[in-house]
């Protein structure tokens, strides 16, 4: 691969990186922009603050903080427990992006290898020709076989089979040895 062709395949990722950027909706944002703080020390850091002073102002270790939230602290589990559900959605929408982002990754991975896959076969086919006419050509089944051209969308059917509801076809499973096995017992 040349220079510029590198060089070129490095500016196709770095802008699909930025479109995808750049078309997250203004809710994603915020979301991405908050999962990154959630991650941090500093978030913990405060967090931990903030439940401690709770906890020792409710039982008057801090001198003239109102107890409001006596042992066993029912508001702030209240306020940890809506600040969870919160965090948690938060990280879900963000995650949801990523996974979206991912999937057309491996899209354009998958691409980009089935172009691979052909320019090596064309490759492998004139190396082939070049021996033929050299007239050193010795049967190599090997070679034979990595000239064949790949069938891709045989390979996706397959997956494709794979990846059907797994459980449905479990449950057909289960229900055949229960006929089977089970029922003409009775």
């Amino acid at each position: 691969m040349s220079i510029n062709s590198h060089h070129k395949s490095r500016h196709l990722i770095k802008s699909f990186e930025g479109e995808a950027l750049k078309k997250r909706s203004f809710v994603t944002k915020i979301a991405d922009f908050l999962t990154s703080y959630f991650g941090t020390f500093g978030f913990l850091l405060i967090n931990a603050v903030i439940y401690s002073v709770w906890v020792l102002g409710n039982t008057g270790k801090i001198p003239g903080f109102p107890q409001i939230d006596p042992y066993p602290y029912s508001f702030m589990n209240s306020f940890v427990s809506i600040e969870a559900i919160i965090l948690a959605v938060i990280v879900l929408i963000s995650q949801n992006r990523e996974n979206q982002r991912d999937v057309l990754r491996q899209e354009f991975g998958l691409q980009v290898e089935l172009i691979s896959e052909k320019e090596i076969t064309k490759i492998l086919s004139l190396l082939k020709e070049i021996l033929a006419e050299q007239k050193k050509t010795k049967s190599d089944p090997e070679l034979d076989e990595m000239t064949e051209v790949i069938d891709a969308g045989y390979i996706e059917r397959k997956l494709k089979e794979q990846l059907e509801n797994p459980e449905d076809k479990l449950i057909a499973k289960l229900e055949k040895n229960i006929k089977e096995n089970i029922i003409p017992k009775i």
